[in-house]
């Protein structure tokens, strides 16, 4: 007698439905996104979708990251792959200003937008953390250009890293709130402008 065959292969690419969700959760926020509406986007029954992914906090935890590997990459390679802080900086803003009003995904950045509301702690403490990190990251970046002398001796490494993000931070709202991507470049360029130094980057970035 043949072994009956134990459960049925999955119907739906994984992949193409975590990016669906990525798009759910980026657009409504954790909150705002029910299971209801990520079975209905992802095309996938509720069955499926907890065998695949778990509860919708698992699903958002693995959306988080696929989306800092992913759509929010940007802003880690500005900083890496710029030769200095100030240009990483400046590419960093310029290039929110473009993918917060990208027409092929939801305006802003997930990881601010998806916090709006949220009533959930565990996800609020996780996304703050996630922010936090990133002003870290910036800020110790900054602090070796200081000591290596790109920067002033008197640059403030923690407000700058704070102002940067203050920034980003203000322009995904905007992009919610409908700014377009020239008037987003014109902030960040305004925002350059204050850097110490002055003026813009060398390169236009």
């Amino acid at each position: 007698m043949a072994t009956k065959q134990r459960g049925r292969p999955r119907s739906f690419d994984r992949e193409t439905a975590l990016e669906l969700a990525v798009k759910a959760f980026w657009e409504h926020g954790y909150e705002g996104t029910s299971v209801s509406d990520l079975t209905r986007v992802m095309g996938i029954g509720a069955p499926s979708l907890y065998a695949a992914f778990g509860d919708k906090r698992t699903l958002f935890d693995e959306v988080v990251v696929r989306y800092d590997v992913t759509h929010g990459a940007f802003g880690e390679r500005a900083l890496a792959e710029e030769p200095t802080v100030r240009g990483g900086v400046a590419r960093l803003l310029r290039e929110a200003a473009a993918q917060f009003t990208d027409p092929a995904h939801p305006r802003g950045c997930l990881v601010v937008t998806a916090a709006t509301n949220c009533t959930t702690p565990e996800v609020e403490e996780s996304l703050r953390a996630r922010r936090n990190a990133a002003i870290t990251d910036i800020e110790s970046r900054i602090a070796a250009a200081v000591a290596a002398g790109e920067l002033p001796r008197g640059a403030d490494p923690a407000a700058l890293a704070r102002y940067v993000r203050a920034v980003f931070q203000g322009m995904s709202q905007q992009a919610r709130d409908g700014a377009t991507r020239q008037e987003l470049e014109a902030v960040a360029d305004l925002a350059m402008s204050v850097w110490p130094g002055g003026g813009l980057p060398e390169n236009g970035a």
